[in-house]
């Protein structure tokens, strides 16, 4: 499968193909210089797994990037990478169907968090490190959650121990809940004590 990073500078390009490489070593990358080409590549070099998006292209304004991707290839997750401050921009990026908001600033153990929530199943995670015996598999990731809601950490607690972003704890949580069958922290931690998972 394809991974797009879609971004006008040539460093940023380089930088984010090394890092989706350190999450999964085997995709292809292919680097776009602007939107208008997306279309055309696509077809050259396959069906992507995975759009990087810049916000701030020669040929975009705002989140005009997010809608054209969103509306010609509403199946394939989306990361926008950029400068622009999360506080501005990550809510309207999220309603405008992105996937994952990444900030530039970001550390790379923070970027490659959150593009391995978007590049790694939840089957793929779990068969690298699932739990012994029980009713449902748990990968690593979600274990420590579910250690850290028993500990009554924030999102934003669980974010700073990690060293990911709130919204990658977000995207965690998201799949755990899916797992487990249960809509909320609470509902969750009654699953993990019934279960006895509170020993892991």
């Amino acid at each position: 499968m394809t991974v797009y990073v879609i971004d006008d500078h040539p460093l940023m390009r380089d930088a984010l193909t090394m890092l989706v490489h350190r999450v999964k070593p085997g995709l292809k990358i292919i680097p776009i210089h602007k939107l208008n080409v997306v279309e055309s590549t696509v077809e050259k070099n396959g069906l992507p797994e995975l759009f990087c998006l810049d916000l701030q292209l020669p040929d975009t304004l705002g989140l005009s990037g997010v809608q054209v991707l969103k509306a010609k290839f509403p199946n394939v997750p989306l990361a926008v990478v950029t400068s622009s401050s999360a506080s501005e921009f990550e809510s309207r990026c999220l309603e405008a169907g992105a996937n994952a908001f990444i900030e530039k600033s970001n550390s790379p153990t923070q970027i490659i968090a959150a593009l391995r929530s978007l590049l790694i199943s939840e089957e793929e995670e779990a068969e690298e490190d699932a739990a012994p015996a029980g009713p449902t598999k748990l990968s690593k990731r979600q274990k420590q959650l579910i250690l850290m809601l028993d500990q009554g950490l924030s999102n934003r607690e669980i974010a700073e121990k990690l060293d990911i972003s709130e919204h990658t704890v977000k995207v965690h949580f998201w799949r755990l809940f899916r797992r487990l069958g249960v809509n909320s922290r609470t509902q969750a931690l009654h699953f993990a004590r019934t279960n006895g998972w509170l020993g892991i």
